[in-house]
């Protein structure tokens, strides 16, 4: 896991890792990792501070470092930093926070 992530977003921005999706079988047939979808769940390793409502105070994120969340499967950047990938996107784009 990258605890260590040296990554700070700007803003209303957040930095997510997409969770690994289980491997599917269907009849038998493993579906190799160039068909498979991308995980709709991810762990929010980085937020941004804010943006500036109309009065210039900052609104704060709804979403915090550690969180499970669910995004669209196209939603974000796709980056990658030391062979591992992450996923940066506005708070807007988060569909849902997965709580228990």
């Amino acid at each position: 896991m990258a605890t260590d992530l040296k990554l700070r977003p700007l803003y209303d921005r957040i930095v997510v890792r997409r969770k690994e999706a289980k491997e599917q079988v269907r009849g038998g047939i493993i579906i190799p990792d160039t068909a498979k979808e991308k995980p709709q769940e991810a762990e929010v390793v980085a937020v941004g501070e804010g943006k500036f409502n109309d009065k210039g105070e900052r609104t704060k994120l709804d979403v915090k470092k550690g969180d499970t969340v669910l995004i669209g499967k196209y939603s974000g950047t796709d980056i990658k930093i030391e062979d591992v990938e992450y996923t940066i996107l506005r708070e807007d784009e988060i569909l849902a926070i997965v709580e228990g």
